[in-house]
């Protein structure tokens, strides 16, 4: 069995893998300290009838360096070995033409290859979290970069911290772009506003890449935005995990590398 640790900013998803069966997840904040990963490991494992022992290794991508330190002395609590980090310089059956290469995220990275593994190429991922992440893999099936733009949820809290007279709405889409109310119109710029902004990001993508690549969707707020954005073809909610590892069945005798 194999844990598969992904690290955002707000929050750290981990996944218990039987080969490349998912058979669990949990979601805990990101910790700085190694003691709330196990405790979930731990419930995971015991969630599925199984023990630390059963675990054939570790694999992280984490975007966040304070909690590298953490993670690493979790896995080896958990699973008695140093985890594989995954990192560009990892065999990932993928050219990856960004540059510096050590500057991608992993989150991102792990995006890619798992689209292209489970969609093949040419294909486009977009990534709703903290950040919306939107990434490009050509028909070559090498990884050319993508864009970066807020959240759906960063760039709400920024507008209401700053505007004194706009309280928070639920983030759902209004019945119309035309907002006939404060609370439509705040629901129309900021969810329908989010889905268009990727909508032109996948657009100008395509017109790049020379053809109508489909959009691979995920992310943890990927349900808020993918009803108002049909150009999201398909939706995989533990994409960045499997792309996590396949990393890791590739390159699992190099456990212990940074990433």
């Amino acid at each position: 069995m194999l844990l598969a640790i992904d690290a955002g900013n707000t929050e750290t998803k981990v996944g218990l893998f039987d080969g490349p069966q998912l058979i669990g997840v949990a979601r805990l904040p990101t910790a700085r300290t190694p003691e709330p990963v196990c405790r979930t490991v731990a419930a995971l494992l015991a969630g599925a009838g199984a023990g630390p022992r059963e675990l054939d290794g570790v694999a992280i991508a984490t975007v966040v360096p304070s909690a590298t330190g953490p993670l690493a002395e979790a896995a080896r609590l958990v699973a008695g070995a140093a985890p594989l980090f995954l990192g560009a310089d990892l065999d990932l059956r993928m050219p990856v033409r960004y540059e510096p290469p050590a500057s991608l995220g992993a989150d991102r990275l792990a995006n890619a290859v798992a689209a292209r593994a489970l969609h093949g190429a040419p294909v486009i991922v977009v990534d709703c979290g903290t950040a919306t992440k939107i990434e490009a893999v050509d028909a070559r099936g090498v990884y050319l970069g993508g864009a970066i733009a807020p959240g759906i949820r960063s760039a709400a809290d920024a507008l209401f911290r700053r505007a004194a007279l706009l309280d928070e709405v639920p983030l759902e889409a209004p019945a119309r772009a035309i907002g006939g109310s404060t609370r439509e119109a705040l629901q129309s710029g900021i969810v329908l506003g989010a889905a268009a902004s990727i909508e032109g990001l996948v657009a100008r993508f395509r017109d790049e890449l020379g053809v109508q690549a489909p959009v691979v969707g995920t992310g943890g707020l990927l349900e808020i935005v993918a009803p108002a954005c049909p150009v999201i073809s398909e939706r995989e909610p533990a994409l960045t995990l499997h792309g996590i590892r396949l990393a890791w069945e590739w390159n699992r005798g190099e456990a212990g590398c940074q990433g």
